[in-house]
C-alpha cells in the first residue's frame, strides 16, 4: 500500500473516531454549561492526532488519554474510544509496556476526575462510572488486536525475508554460471582479438609503417572489451554489481569514439551534483550503446553527447547526422531494446528515432528520486 493511502486511512480512522465521540457527547448532554465548548473540543482534539498513531504511538496515546481525562473531569461521560485505538496502535508498534503502564494509570486516574466533575460522588460511584467509560474488557480487546497485528505483520517479514533470501542465494548461482559461460565463451575469442591487433600495430611500426586508424580502433576497442569483460566476471563472482563505469567515464567513451573517425562532441549543462548509482551507470551504457550503434549502423562523420543536469532529473541525448547504411537496416535491435529496459526500470522515459534534418536522436530523461 503507497504512503498516501496509508496517511489518508489513518486520518479516516481518526475522523471517524471524532465523529462518533462528538455526536457521543452531543446525546448525552442535556443541559447547556460554560463548559460545553471545552468539552467538545477535547474530543475533537482527543481523536485527530490518531492520524499520527503509526509514526508517533507513545505521544499520541498520552495526548488521547489527557484529553479523556480532561473532558471526564468537566462532565462529560464519553466512552474512551479513542485512547482505546491508541493502545491499539501502540501495542502494534511494539511498545507494550508503555500501552500497559498507561491504560493503569488511566484506569486509576478516570474515577477521580469524575471525582471532580460530580463532588457529591462517593469514591465507589465513581469507580462504577469509570468501567462504563474505560471498560477493562475493551482495553484488553485493543491490547490483544494490537499484538496479534504485530505478530502477524512480524510473520510475514520472516516469510518475505526468507523468500529474499531464497531468491538471493539462487541469484548468486544464476551469476556464477554466467560468470562461468562468459568466461568459457568469450574471455578466449576476446583476448585473441586484442592479442592479435597489440602484435599488428607493434609489427606495423617496427617495419615503419603508418597504423591505420581502424587498426588503432580495433586495438582500443580489444583493451575495453577485456577490462570490461574482467570487471564484469568479478562483479559477477562477487555481489553481482555492475562494473563502476559511470559518468566521470563518458569523456573516454567519446574520446575513443574519435579515434575511430567519428567527430564527437561532449556537452554537459547544468550544476553538477551527485546523482545515483543506477542512474550513473545507465547514462555511461546509453552513451556506449549510443556512439556504438553510430559506429555500427550509420554513415555519420559527427555525433553530439550533451548531458543536463537538473534538479529533479538527468537528461542524456546522443546525436548524429549520419544515414542508415543500407547493409545493415534500421538500429532497432537489442542495443536499443536494452536501453530502454534500462530507462523504464529507473522511472525514465526513452525517445529514440530519426531526426527531422537527418540522422538519428536518442534521447533519456532519467529521475534523480524514482518511486
Amino acid at each position: 500500500m503507497s504512503r498516501a493511502r496509508i496517511r489518508i486511512g489513518d486520518w479516516a480512522v481518526a475522523v471517524a473516531v471524532a465523529a462518533i465521540l462528538l455526536v457521543t457527547g452531543l446525546s448525552v448532554q442535556h443541559s447547556a454549561t460554560n463548559l460545553d465548548a471545552l468539552g467538545y473540543s477535547l474530543l475533537i482534539f482527543g481523536s485527530l492526532p490518531l492520524a499520527a498513531a503509526r509514526w508517533a504511538p507513545c505521544t499520541v496515546l498520552a495526548v488521547t488519554g489527557l484529553c479523556v481525562l480532561g473532558y471526564q473531569a468537566i462532565g462529560f461521560e464519553v466512552p474512551a474510544i479513542a485512547y482505546l485505538v491508541a493502545v491499539y496502535a501502540t501495542v502494534r508498534a511494539g511498545h507494550r509496556r508503555i500501552a500497559v503502564a498507561g491504560s493503569v494509570l488511566m484506569v486509576a486516574a478516570v474515577p477521580f476526575a469524575m471525582v471532580v466533575a460530580h463532588p457529591d460522588w462517593p469514591v465507589g460511584e465513581a469507580f462504577t462510572q469509570a468501567r462504563d467509560a474505560l471498560p477493562l474488557a475493551w482495553l484488553i480487546a485493543a491490547g490483544a488486536a494490537g499484538e496479534a497485528l504485530r505478530q502477524a505483520e512480524r510473520r510475514a517479514d520472516e516469510a518475505e525475508r526468507t523468500r529474499e533470501e531464497t531468491a538471493l542465494r539462487r541469484a548468486d548461482e544464476e551469476r556464477l554460471h554466467i560468470a562461468r559461460e562468459l568466461h568459457d565463451s568469450l574471455t578466449h575469442q576476446i583476448s585473441v582479438i586484442k592479442v592479435q591487433s597489440e602484435a599488428a600495430v607493434h609489427v606495423a611500426r617496427k617495419r615503419g609503417e603508418e597504423v591505420s586508424e581502424a587498426l588503432l580502433a580495433i586495438r582500443e576497442a580489444g583493451r575495453e572489451a577485456a577490462r570490461e569483460l574482467r570487471a564484469t566476471l568479478e562483479a559477477l563472482r562477487d555481489d553481482g554489481v555492475a562494473p563502476r563505469q559511470g559518468l566521470e567515464h563518458v569523456p573516454d567513451l567519446v574520446e575513443r569514439a574519435r579515434t575511430t573517425g567519428l567527430d564527437a562532441t561532449l556537452t554537459i549543462e547544468g550544476q553538477r551534483h551527485d546523482v545515483p548509482a543506477a542512474v550513473d551507470r545507465t547514462v555511461y551504457r546509453i552513451v556506449q550503446e549510443s556512439l556504438t550503434n553510430i559506429s555500427r549502423h550509420a554513415a555519420a562523420a559527427t555525433a553530439s553527447v550533451r548531458i543536463d543536469y537538473r534538479p529533479d532529473a538527468l537528461v542524456v541525448r546522443v546525436d548524429d547526422e549520419g544515414k542508415t547504411r543500407p547493409d545493415t537496416g534500421p538500429v532497432h535491435g537489442v542495443g536499443l531494446l536494452g536501453m530502454r529496459e534500462r530507462v523504464t526500470a529507473l522511472g525514465g522515459r526513452l525517445q529514440a528515432g530519426p531526426r527531422r534534418e537527418g540522422g538519428f536522436s536518442v534521447r533519456a530523461e532519467l529521475p534523480l528520486d524514482p518511486t
